[in-house]
């Protein structure tokens, strides 16, 4: 007899390819759902795209620091290199047959989100100079932390215990491989990277909730070129605006850009992909990446507090992959 589809079962197309998804195999197992398998796909290509991210963000800081040498400096870097995103988003966007026009409210909140980058930018750069460097990146990766809170205090994601204890495994992680040290501290330098932090989650989580899991492409757009433009006023009026003088510095200079562009692009298709939290953590594989790269290209040596930092680093990644 063909089998009847049980009380609450849909009709008609839907209903028969799910009554034959679940339908038990010849050895008595049950296929597995097609949805479910999309959506493990889905995860895992997000999370590779995060992980794409990260080492974009790697690359990205590492030629930075052969601009530097070349003669450029940071508010240069970070004021151009917004321009990458922007135009590529445009040129894919315009291939793609894609509008780049969003709802005016959600021009507004793209905007205002561009706005907020380019601030919290400008914030941790200034903390650089009040101090220490690694100090002021280890307050600033406490952004997935602040993410998590946000998302969980208005209801949009759960806070488990397995992120937290990422993070902050991560963080501890972060502070032995940063060898972070004291030095001269002033509030306003910690105030500044603290407020980096804030502004980046409130990046992330906003962003999420406008583009949800649709095209993030757009939003990108709006916050790339609002942060770019906001920047480099800052630079101008500033009078730092200071390009490379030599080879070297220029292809750190360009290159710096372009990676940039590839990664902030990445890293908003994977919130989209798995959400503001689950992304922010896999940041951190940015500083993993980051250090090796400082010593393959920069020639700087490792302790062993630090490969022990990394190795946390790691496991604080890894550790809730594997268990989803």
């Amino acid at each position: 007899m063909p089998r009847q589809p049980a009380a609450g079962c849909t009709t008609g197309k839907q209903g028969r390819e799910a009554d034959l998804l679940d339908w038990p195999n010849t050895s008595g197992s049950v296929v597995v759902s097609a949805i479910n398998v999309t959506f493990r796909q889905r995860a895992w290509v997000g999370i590779a795209v995060a992980l794409a991210a990260a080492a974009g963000f790697a690359l990205a800081n590492t030629s930075a620091n052969v601009a530097y040498q070349g003669g450029s400096n940071p508010l240069t870097v970070a004021a151009t290199r917004f321009l990458v995103p922007t135009a590529a988003l445009v040129a894919w966007l315009r291939v793609s047959g894609v509008s780049p026009v969003l709802p005016k409210r959600d021009a507004y909140a793209a905007t205002a989100l561009g706005l907020v980058t380019a601030l919290y930018t400008w914030a941790l750069l200034r903390s650089f100079s009040s101090i220490p460097f690694a100090l002021a990146i280890l307050i600033f990766y406490l952004f997935p932390l602040i993410a998590a809170v946000i998302v969980a205090g208005f209801g949009w994601e759960k806070f488990s215990w397995k992120t937290g204890a990422a993070i902050v495994l991560a963080l501890a992680g972060l502070t032995l491989a940063l060898d972070v040290h004291g030095g001269n501290l002033s509030i306003d330098g910690v105030v500044l990277a603290f407020l980096a932090a804030v502004g980046l989650a409130v990046v992330v989580v906003v962003s999420s909730r406008l583009f949800g899991e649709g095209d993030a492409r757009p939003l990108t757009l709006y916050i790339a070129a609002a942060a770019s433009l906001l920047l480099l006023i800052i630079c101008a009026s500033s009078g730092d605006f200071a390009l490379p003088h030599t080879i070297f510095g220029w292809v750190g200079f360009v290159a710096a850009a372009g990676f940039y562009g590839f990664a902030m692009i990445a890293f908003f298709i994977a919130i989209s992909m798995i959400g503001p939290v689950r992304t922010s953590l896999f940041s951190y594989a940015d500083a993993v990446l980051s250090a090796g790269l400082g010593v393959v290209v920069l020639g700087q040596a490792l302790t062993l507090f630090q490969i022990a930092g990394i190795a946390l680093v790691v496991l604080a990644l890894t550790g809730p992959t594997l268990s989803r």
